[in-house]
């Protein structure tokens, strides 16, 4: 008795070409592989809060705010200009915006450059400075306002005037 490929019985049960069955195989192979990925995806991330980020900065609308921290912020503009940002809108470098890592998005905050006292209030929406020692980035409108263009860096002072509701 011969011994049967499957790959030949499939071919000659059902007279489909074989490049059409490995197509076939593949496809199938991709649907269960895609069917089990949203079970991986659908966890939250630590990446953008963690039990002592939303202690520290509720996840509620509030009109109160108030809260001021101090630390060093950056800007960003022409590299991100028009991509997504962490809460899906658009990067728009000449409004002014800002992204920090653990306040929620909407978060309306007071930015002050210590170095000229020059004042700008900007928006969250969207996440970082990814640079160690930084506390906020700010959006090329925002940074040009303060005067922080040509230092790149400057010293700031962060009033929380609204949190934004995530």
């Amino acid at each position: 008795m011969k011994s049967v490929n499957l790959k030949h019985l499939l071919r000659r049960l059902f007279l489909i070409p074989r490049n059409k069955i490995i197509r076939y195989l593949i496809s199938l192979s991709i649907v269960f592989l895609g069917a089990n990925l949203p079970v991986f995806s659908c966890s939250p991330s630590a990446r953008f809060a963690s039990k002592a980020a939303n202690d520290r900065f509720p996840l509620t609308g509030s009109n109160a705010g108030g809260e001021v921290f101090s630390g060093e912020a950056s800007y960003y503009g022409p590299k991100f200009h028009g991509k997504k940002t962490a809460n899906g809108e658009i990067f728009d470098m000449y409004k002014k915006s800002a992204a920090h890592r653990t306040l929620p998005f909407n978060t309306i905050l007071e930015v002050t450059n210590l170095d000229n006292q020059k004042r700008v209030i900007v928006r969250v929406n969207d996440r970082g400075p990814f640079v160690k020692g930084r506390i906020l980035d700010l959006s090329y409108e925002a940074a040009r306002e303060i005067d922080m263009i040509s230092s790149g860096v400057a010293r700031v002072s962060v009033r929380i005037l609204k949190t934004g509701i995530q």
